[in-house]
């Protein structure tokens, strides 16, 4: 039906910078981190989540898709950053990402934007 409205999602899109490097280039760092806040938002998964190690001292790409949400990173250990993405279909899914991304990755300093999706005005 064209023209139907839609639920409001958020789309989540955080930038933790400053991080330690190692924490950037570690998978496992990085699995934990996905594992924290999929629990800690009550989410889905709906299967293993997918990440690529890049070679060399470069970072890591991981994507999880969940039953109504997904949950990107994209990590740079030449620039100290964590580029972050959640996006979550028909609620707001508001988390410490400040003080969780300093504890988890050693970020300095923490943005985060907050997107509404699909509203209609």
């Amino acid at each position: 039906m064209r023209g139907a409205a839609i639920e409001t999602s958020h789309e989540y899109l955080v930038d933790a910078r400053g991080c330690a490097v190692a924490t950037l280039q570690s998978l496992p760092a990085l699995r934990r981190l996905f594992e924290r806040v999929v629990q800690d938002l009550a989410l889905v998964p709906v299967g293993p989540g997918a990440w690529h190690v890049f070679p060399g001292p470069a970072g890591i790409t991981g994507a999880w898709l969940l039953s109504d949400a997904h949950l990107t990173i994209h990590t740079y250990p030449e620039a100290g950053l964590a580029a972050i993405n959640l996006y979550c279909r028909g609620r707001s899914a508001e988390w410490p990402w400040d003080g969780a991304l300093r504890d988890a990755l050693g970020a300095e300093t923490v943005s985060v934007r907050v997107l509404q999706r699909g509203a209609t005005s």
